[in-house]
């Protein structure tokens, strides 16, 4: 079975839902159309699967569901991503960075002070 294979999730309470084909799709379209992207893999919590953030040189992310830490470092590797754990090297400045300068923005464009 490929990277985002064919577990379901079944809505019961407690389950985690699973990563999926829409997932990878994101996921690739991103990698896609950015340049420099790189992949932080973040390991399983009690609230989520295993996900991956993907990061460009603008600081603009995604995160999305992965099935395994294993199955997103050798899908990043194989699109020619680097891919990273997440929990050991942390997260890029330029991603904080882009985030506050669309909070930012939201903020302004909403009328709040």
């Amino acid at each position: 079975m490929g990277l985002f294979g064919r577990r379901r999730h079944k809505g019961a309470p407690g389950t985690l839902r699973a990563a999926g084909s829409a997932d990878r799709a994101h996921l690739e379209e991103f990698a896609r159309t950015r340049t420099g992207v790189e992949a932080f893999v973040e390991p399983r919590t009690t609230v989520t699967d295993t996900t991956v953030v993907l990061v460009a040189s603008t600081g603009e992310w995604t995160r999305r569901r992965v099935p395994s830490p294993k199955a997103a470092h050798d899908w990043a590797n194989g699109l020619g991503i680097p891919s990273y754990d997440a929990a050991v090297v942390g997260y890029p400045q330029r991603m904080r960075d882009w985030t506050a300068r669309v909070n930012a923005e939201r903020k302004r464009g909403s009328g709040s002070a």
